[in-house]
């Protein structure tokens, strides 16, 4: 269909009060039957195409995303101007749209990594962990020393094609924090990642009196014969640590090249969903289209992982009604209101979610956020709730308790098991998560041609009128088994992924 032919606005349910700008609206552009559009409207943000009261909640979707501080007219630009939070009832119906799985004959497969223990890899790293931020140059060091040279094309790891790279994951935190949840919860994380299918080997760097002790990580999460551990002040200091480091990679890299690729069925992917930089599209394209790719890779047998917390609340409802269980269903109302405790304590409020990229690109309250967000898990049962960094084990929909924060978020969803990582953005996010790979998904066309060079898929193909949401859902399930099968993503041909580690850094800092 031409992008010309489409109307001006996209209307999302047929109860909505607010329609969407399918482009900039000029002044006087018709919005609806008998309204036009009474100021410029941007894209992406939304019009008014009924008369509002004072206080008169504002629906989108069919739900409400926020209640209104002054009179709206139809025509009206709505935004932060005219639209603040407010709570209102909600009817979670625990279960009441829970169906089963419409599971496919003959599922799919994949080209993925066997691994001894039976899991299956979708690539194959050598990771190095540090215990405190104080290894952190440590660790660099030493992957450094195996890092491919863009400017000569040096790549001390061609003699080995089949190893994907040696990668440090440093971060800030280890000592100066309190012991409990917030220690708990780093070892969790790093445990998971220790454990991860994508790592054929691993080391763990300390410095030797941090409150993480490698000992007690090693210990806490059964990490004995899986983990290779180093503590500087042990080891006599840097040079001698990183000699180390380096010693340990050479001696495993020819072991960990003899892996080959095997087919595998696509019940062997699990995989985080995570937006970033959303606007005014995200709800519209790429989540949506996301979710249908999701509802694909579980009926196929996998699992998909939705997380962030905060941009969840508000539309945990709409969730507990697809729980396999009242249970399932409770475990996600009692995270929203741990969320709420954990906000009033700190003085904040949950509707500082949205980013000012977010708003700027369309978006008002966490609710319209929410809302929009929620579409990644598409339609499909919510089997279970876990904590951050947690083992992810029943396949399926599953929620993941994590901020909102993409790089925390996606770091907890890797720590829980996930293989693959698919990312949607409208503002346009360079996120990579070694040792998983990251897809890029953009909302619109523009910011895709504007961006190409770090997003895989475009989802604008939806709001000009050239797929539907399942068509491009389709594609993004398809890509995801090439990913899984080794094709790289832009954001792997770019590197990123080391940096972007970040553990939830809860609690106070002594």
């Amino acid at each position: 269909m031409d992008a010309i032919t489409q109307p001006p606005v996209i209307r999302l349910h047929p109860e909505d009060g607010v329609v969407i700008a399918r482009q900039v609206l000029p002044p006087g552009t018709p919005v609806a039957p008998n309204v036009v559009a009474a100021t410029r409207i941007p894209a992406g943000h939304k019009v008014a195409v009924r008369f509002h009261a004072e206080g008169e909640p504002v629906t989108r979707y069919g739900q409400i995303i926020g209640f209104t501080t002054e009179p709206v007219s139809p025509g009206q630009w709505v935004h932060t101007h005219n639209l603040a939070m407010g709570d209102f009832a909600r009817d979670y119906a625990w279960g009441v749209d829970a169906r089963p799985t419409d599971y496919v004959a003959e599922p799919a497969t994949f080209q993925g990594i066997r691994r001894p223990d039976g899991r299956v890899a979708t690539r194959n790293y050598i990771g190095i962990l540090t215990s405190v931020n104080c290894s952190a140059h440590v660790a660099d060091l030493i992957a450094q020393a195996f890092r491919r040279n863009p400017l000569t094309g040096e790549d001390p790891l061609a003699e080995w094609p089949n190893v994907d790279g040696v990668v440090a994951l440093t971060h800030k935190t280890g000592c100066g924090m309190t012991q409990g949840e917030p220690l708990n919860l780093l070892r969790r994380t790093l445990g998971g990642f220790a454990r991860h299918a994508n790592f054929s080997h691993v080391i763990g760097i300390g410095l030797g009196c941090e409150v993480n002790q490698i000992g007690g990580l090693l210990e806490e999460q059964r990490l004995a014969g899986r983990l290779r551990s180093m503590d500087i002040q042990e080891m006599g200091g840097s040079r001698k640590t990183v000699q180390a480091g380096i010693d340990f990679v050479r001696e495993v890299v020819a072991e960990a090249n003899r892996v080959t690729r095997e087919t595998v069925p696509a019940s062997e992917l699990c995989v985080a969903l995570q937006c970033g930089g959303s606007d005014g599209y995200s709800g519209i394209t790429a989540n949506p289209a996301l979710g249908a790719a999701s509802d694909l890779v579980v009926r196929h047998g996998g699992t998909v992982i939705l997380s962030e917390s905060p941009e969840t609340y508000g539309a945990e409802h709409l969730f507990t009604r697809r729980a396999v269980s009242q249970e399932v269903g409770q475990k996600l109302v009692d995270v929203m209101h741990w969320w709420e405790d954990y906000t009033s304590k700190l003085g904040a409020e949950m509707d500082a979610n949205p980013s000012p990229g977010n708003k700027l690109g369309g978006l008002t309250t966490i609710l319209e956020k929410s809302l929009g967000a929620m579409a990644k898990a598409g339609s499909t049962n919510l089997v279970d709730v876990v904590r951050y960094a947690e083992a992810v084990t029943q396949r399926g929909f599953v929620f993941m308790d994590t901020p909102g924060y993409d790089p925390v978020a996606a770091t907890g969803q890797v720590a829980g098991g996930a293989n693959l990582l698919c990312f949607t953005t409208g503002r346009g996010s360079v996120f990579g998560c070694k040792p998983t790979p990251s897809i890029k998904l953009a909302t619109n066309t523009p910011m895709y041609e504007r961006m190409v060079d770090d997003m895989d898929i475009n989802c604008g193909t939806i709001v000009t009128g050239e797929e539907t949401v399942q068509q491009v859902g389709e594609r993004i399930f398809q890509h995801m088994l090439r990913t899984a099968s080794g094709e790289r993503t832009k954001s792997e041909e770019f590197d990123f992924g080391g940096a972007e580690f970040a553990p939830w850094p809860m609690g106070a800092t002594m």
